[in-house]
């Protein structure tokens, strides 16, 4: 009976441990809903538009009259467990220099459709959908088109870049670069133990996406990109403030140290994981950046792109400028 009774409390004890396990994962793969409590300053449009099976509901900001049609766009991108609303603070020099914008929340963030799991594939996914969405606007020339990627925002624009996106240039700030500091960064934001949650959490995240981490770490995204970019001209400016806490500078020299070709970059001295603006560093670099990459071209308004062939896998779309 002693033998029975202990073999049933080991059971019952790994059944609690695996239940508290499971509720910890799908706690950290389930980001918490920020409310909008911003809405931009200038003139917008409210906008729903679908990826996947859900819609994505963000705001389109038509740039300013003086700008002639058609208009060069940024397409801004948040964080995980952030929204549209969060990142305004990128929104007004951008259209001050002559741009439209796009901001949205991704699923399951902000206004946005629930997914059962979240992950950087959402990103990535609900990017690709900005970008088709944003293309077929007949105010904007799909040939100019940029993104600016906060925290797993910028992530998620690399993955989608691997994918064939057509943009213009891409600007990362504050992006995670290693899966491992991913983790660990969410459980240290939702106060939880890194062990063994960080060796058993991520596991669970990938079988609930019905992938496994294996397969994740053989398609590293920096490696994929460059293979892409050693076959087309591909802007990217990478920013990272030396004083963030939460996605350590350690993330962009683990990047640069795998680029090939190198990529452009700049280190800000803001004090936290949202605030790279704040340096007066980051506008100096950045405007003059996308003004550079990311304009209207005099034979693009004149032979407008049809939206079809922008989709992601067309066989034909326009190279990286």
């Amino acid at each position: 009976m002693k033998a029975k009774t202990m073999i049933g409390g080991m059971i019952a004890v790994a059944a609690v441990t695996a239940g508290g396990l499971w509720r910890a994962a799908v706690k950290s793969q389930t980001p918490k809903k920020i409310p909008i409590t911003l809405k931009p300053p200038m003139p917008f449009e409210d906008v729903t538009f679908k990826s996947g099976d859900g819609n994505v509901h963000g705001w389109f900001i038509p740039a300013d009259a003086s700008v002639p049609q058609p208009w060069p766009l940024v397409i801004i991108a948040h964080g995980w467990g952030s929204n549209r609303s969060r990142v305004l603070r990128y929104a007004r020099p951008i259209w001050e220099a002559g741009y439209a914008l796009l901001m949205y929340d991704v699923r399951s963030h902000g206004a946005s459709d629930p997914v059962k799991a979240a992950s950087a594939y959402l990103f990535r996914d609900d990017l690709l959908a900005a970008v088709r969405y944003a293309s077929a606007r007949t105010e904007i020339d799909p040939q100019a088109i940029g993104v600016l990627g906060h925290s797993l925002g910028g992530l998620g624009t690399i993955m989608a870049l691997t994918e064939g996106i057509p943009v213009a240039a891409v600007i990362t700030d504050s992006m995670p670069a290693q899966f491992e500091v991913i983790v660990s960064s969410e459980l240290r934001r939702r106060r939880l133990p890194q062990f063994p949650l960080a060796q058993v959490i991520p596991r669970i995240w990938f079988w609930r996406l019905g992938e496994s981490l294996k397969t994740y770490r053989q398609h590293d995204p920096i490696l994929l990109l460059n293979e892409r970019r050693r076959m087309m001209q591909l802007p990217i400016l990478m920013v990272h403030s030396k004083g963030d806490r939460f996605i350590p500078p350690s993330e962009l020299e683990y990047f640069l140290s795998k680029a090939d070709p190198p990529v452009e970059h700049l280190w800000v001295n803001s004090d936290g994981h949202s605030c790279s603006e704040e340096d007066p560093a980051f506008w100096a670099a950045v405007i003059p950046f996308i003004q550079s990459h990311v304009r209207v071209q005099k034979e693009s308004a004149s032979d407008p792109v049809n939206p079809q062939e922008m989709e992601c896998g067309a066989s034909e779309r326009p190279a990286f400028t």
